[in-house]
């Protein structure tokens, strides 16, 4: 029974079970099998859809496609059509309107132009096309190109060829541009390394030039501030009896100016200099605990300021003093010139010592021109520069004057060197009678007992004016110097004259000056008054009446060394009667200063007519920054101040254009060393 029992109540748990697993079954098989079925279903829909879509969009691009190459037959030729089939396998379709408006590349222009470039440009590509498959079949490992091109036709196989070009070439010119960038880049690094003075050891970076070390004297500067502070604390130690202190400064002194001696540079400097300057500074701090006083100090260093300005002052006018020596010295070669050529000449027959074309010396019709030169090389400069430089030599007169000195040599020279076809003549100023103490104020004046102390005492303190040295030139006594005043007298038959100093260079025709119209004016030159200090007040006295209530103070000053002088006008105006009357009102050298340069703006004021500035530049005596534009278009340069270019004096750079016109091979300047 219990058995019974127990297998009833399983089949009853059974049948209980199988009723339950139904309800369960179909909620699976709604909530998973029925969504799936369904989005399976869609998606086949869409396929039909799409693939429908798809066969109706292609009978579409095909109709197209007829229609286009329809109208591409109509407009190309056959082969052009191939490449356009080409490239569109290649890279994709092609606009036809880039055709219709011819914007072709190279490349494109090339197929189908030349029958026999394009059949030969064909067969090439084939032989490369056939040369790159068997290469590829011989491959190893395998390998293997990513496109087949071995069914390639021709006209793709140019086309890809010449696509390869174009890269090839635009691979060349970016090559090339790197390059010339690279060539940029190092020509700026030489020229940032040209900037750069010089390599100073503790920079860490060399073509920087904000590391460059600016104080490269610094330790010498130091070594010299020492000294001076030295030897205000001896000074100071002395007289408050600090002897020890005194001794130990001495010789800490002695030993730093020993280290320094003539450096100027820390490069010059011995190694032992550090040391001197630490014991130096030890011994200076020690000096400043004792001794320190701030007036004591400062009134010492004022004693040693005013002591170095006096010194300086001193030096400086010795080396004036010297430079002026060294400006009227003349030069032992110019001098052994002189007696050769004097000796020469006067062991000449009197028949030699004439010179040819006299009967030009009174044409007014031709060029005339004035020298007054003691200086026999300067004088030759002046005459082969003027003659090599004429458009016709032989319209052109030289009037040379000199004194009895050199009047033999300047004969013999010009007879040794005849100046082509011009014609020349020298006379002694010394034989003109007329030029006498009675006539000329400044002949009477220069025999005076006061000019000669001027000139012989310059140094006694009691003369007047002794610091000014640059009046005290010997040339002040000559009256070669002052002849120019007397034009119309030495010259009566003439009309116009150039006159010429003898330190000038002429480099161009000066026949234009005497068209010049000088407006009824005396004297033709070239104005100096580009700057404030080449005007009327700094060569003449305005504190004396005379002077301020006749003349303008800023009035432009004009220069000497080439100046065209009417003499027609000249003896009108009476201007030696002028000079005459300012001359003797000068007598005591109170209206101006010697020369002839203030009695000149005296006399010609408001008498003178401006030149062209090319005709004539000036400052090759004295100035180092004359451009050298403004000299090569000169038509005379004039080397006026001290630095005369046959002196040692000269500047380098002004010279040349004076020794091209000096003839260095004659014999009697070989002889007398007489070299560039």
């Amino acid at each position: 029974m219990a058995l019974k029992r127990g297998l009833s109540s399983v089949r009853v748990l059974s049948n209980r079970s199988s009723g339950s697993r139904l309800p369960i079954a179909i909620l699976v098989f709604f909530s998973v099998l029925a969504p799936l079925v369904f989005f399976v279903g869609r998606g086949l829909y869409i396929s039909d859809q799409n693939s429908i879509q798809s066969d109706f969009s292609k009978q579409n691009v095909d109709w197209r496609e007829r229609l286009a190459l329809q109208s591409i037959k109509n407009l190309f030729t056959k082969e052009v059509v191939d490449v356009v089939t080409t490239s569109t396998a290649d890279l994709g379709p092609l606009n036809l309107d880039s055709f219709r408006k011819g914007n072709l590349s190279a490349s494109w222009k090339v197929v189908g132009v030349e029958t026999s470039v394009q059949d030969n440009a064909i067969s090439k590509s084939n032989q490369k096309a056939t040369d790159l498959k068997q290469e590829t079949s011989q491959d190893k490992e395998g390998k293997f190109l990513d496109d087949d091109h071995s069914h390639d036709t021709p006209a793709k196989i140019l086309r890809r060829q010449l696509r390869d070009d174009r890269r090839e070439k635009r691979a060349t010119e970016l090559v090339k541009q790197d390059e010339k960038v690279t060539v940029k880049l190092e020509n700026a690094a030489i020229e940032r390394s040209k900037a750069v003075d010089s390599a100073v050891l503790g920079k860490y970076n060399l073509w920087r030039r904000e590391n460059e070390n600016v104080n490269s004297d610094s330790t010498v500067r130091l070594m010299r501030d020492q000294i001076i502070m030295s030897k205000v604390y001896v000074s100071i130690a002395k007289s408050k009896n600090k002897l020890d202190l005194q001794q130990e400064l001495q010789i800490r002194l002695k030993e730093i100016q020993q280290a320094l001696g003539e450096s100027t540079a820390d490069s010059g400097l011995p190694h032992s200099a550090s040391e001197k300057i630490k014991e130096m500074g030890k011994v200076l701090s020690k000096a400043r605990e004792q001794l320190f006083d701030c007036k004591l100090v400062t009134g010492k260093l004022r004693a040693m300021l005013q002591t170095s300005e006096e010194q300086v002052r001193r030096l400086k006018k010795q080396s004036m003093f010297l430079s002026q020596l060294a400006a009227k010295t003349i030069p032992y070669s110019i001098h052994c010139l002189s007696l050769r050529l004097t000796i020469q000449y006067y062991l000449l027959p009197q028949e030699k010592r004439k010179f040819p074309r006299s009967e030009n010396l009174e044409n007014p019709n031709l060029y005339h021109y004035a020298l007054f030169s003691d200086n026999v090389l300067a004088a030759s400069v002046v005459v082969n520069s003027t003659i090599m430089n004429a458009k016709d030599p032989s319209k052109h007169v030289f009037h040379l004057v000199t004194n009895k000195l050199n009047f033999g040599a300047m004969n013999m020279w010009f007879l040794l060197n005849p100046p082509g076809k011009a014609t020349i003549h020298v006379e002694n100023v010394d034989e003109f009678k007329w030029l006498n103490s009675s006539y000329s104020p400044v002949l009477r004046q220069l025999e005076t007992a006061s000019m000669k102390e001027y000139y012989f005492k310059a140094d006694h303190p009691t003369v007047s004016g002794s610091s000014n040295l640059k009046y005290r030139n010997p040339k002040y006594l000559s009256m070669l110097n002052h002849l120019r005043f007397y034009l119309p007298q030495v010259y009566p038959k003439l009309d116009k004259i150039l006159f010429l100093d003898d330190d000038i260079v002429v480099q161009k025709d000066l026949t234009g000056l005497w068209s010049v119209d000088l407006h009824g004016k005396v004297n033709g030159a070239v104005e100096t008054c580009g700057q404030s200090f080449h005007r009327f007040d700094k060569y003449l006295n305005f504190s004396n009446h005379h002077i301020s209530r006749n003349f303008d103070p800023n009035a432009c000053g004009w220069a000497y060394g080439m100046n065209m002088f009417d003499l027609r006008v000249w003896k009108k105006k009476d201007i030696t009667g002028i000079y005459h009357k300012w001359q003797n009102m000068n007598e005591d050298r109170a209206l101006w200063k010697l020369g002839t340069l203030p009695p000149g703006l005296i006399t010609f004021y408001g008498l003178t007519h401006p030149l062209e500035k090319s005709w004539h530049v000036l400052g090759l005596g004295y100035n180092p920054s004359v451009h050298k534009k403004e000299i090569e278009h000169a038509a005379v340069i004039h080397y006026n101040g001290n630095m005369k270019p046959w002196l040692d004096l000269a500047m380098t750079k002004y010279r040349p254009y004076w020794t091209k016109y000096v003839k260095y091979d004659h014999y009697y300047l070989r002889s007398c060393n007489l070299s560039e």
